[in-house]
């Protein structure tokens, strides 16, 4: 795909927007990342089947949330071909579907804090990746597809206790949880719709290799950053 300066997105301007989105996004760290307000105030008094509330909960939850964010960037980042982009990105998304699911109804509790700063960790591994920090460091390349399912499984987990938080009606609970994670999914498109469209408009400025570096070690201070944000919770909690 091509971009001119016709077609309303400067790709001079590309990483610019990406950059800016990172700080916001790490601007971010510092607030409760889950359900909060009228939507925390719906989930604690709803009784029953309310499957368009969940599915907008979920997909608002993932659009809104900076740490699977920052690690889909990660993800697409040396990304190409649509079909590569379709594999990886179904696999991360079977991962946190399974551990979503499997986490709300099945009753699987893990600890938000250590969760999320596995999340964040799984952003410092991702930027790593990308700026060949394994091969370069230990002479091996871990399977990257089994990574992003793996870590799947967190964000999956990360999600489920979000979750957990409310005292969920039984009534109709296996749909409004399917719906939540139809949400996710949706909101995950969402999103990737968006960051594609600003890294390929990088891409074609030519700046995006110049830079590419720089932005993953900025991906990686983000990661650690969300890590030992959680971690200081947990200490700060127990």
């Amino acid at each position: 795909m091509k971009y001119s300066h016709q077609s309303g997105l400067n790709p001079e301007r590309a990483i610019q927007f990406l950059l800016c989105g990172v700080l916001l996004l790490l601007a971010g760290a510092v607030l409760a990342h889950g359900v909060v307000g009228k939507d925390a105030e719906f989930l604690e008094q709803n009784a029953g089947r309310a499957l368009s509330v969940f599915t907008y909960l979920g997909a608002k939850h993932m659009i809104t949330g900076y740490d699977h964010l920052l690690y889909l960037v990660g993800v697409i980042f040396f990304l190409y071909r649509p079909k590569d982009i379709a594999v990886y990105v179904t696999l991360f998304a079977l991962g946190h579907s399974i551990t979503l699911l499997g986490g709300v109804l099945g009753g699987i509790n893990v600890n938000v804090y250590l969760i999320d700063a596995l999340i964040g960790l799984s952003v410092v591994y991702k930027a790593f990746e990308n700026l060949d920090g394994f091969k370069t460091t230990f002479g091996f390349q871990p399977n990257p597809k089994i990574a992003v399912f793996t870590f799947g499984l967190a964000h999956g987990f990360g999600l489920a206790t979000k979750l957990q938080e409310f005292a969920l009606s039984d009534e109709g609970l296996v749909a409004n949880i399917v719906a939540f994670n139809v949400g996710v999914e949706i909101g995950q498109l969402m999103a990737l719709a968006v960051l594609l469209v600003i890294i390929n408009a990088w891409r074609a400025s030519g700046a995006f290799f110049r830079h590419a570096s720089a932005f993953n070690v900025l991906l990686m201070f983000a990661g650690f950053l969300l890590a030992s944000y959680q971690m200081a919770g947990y200490f700060y909690a127990a």
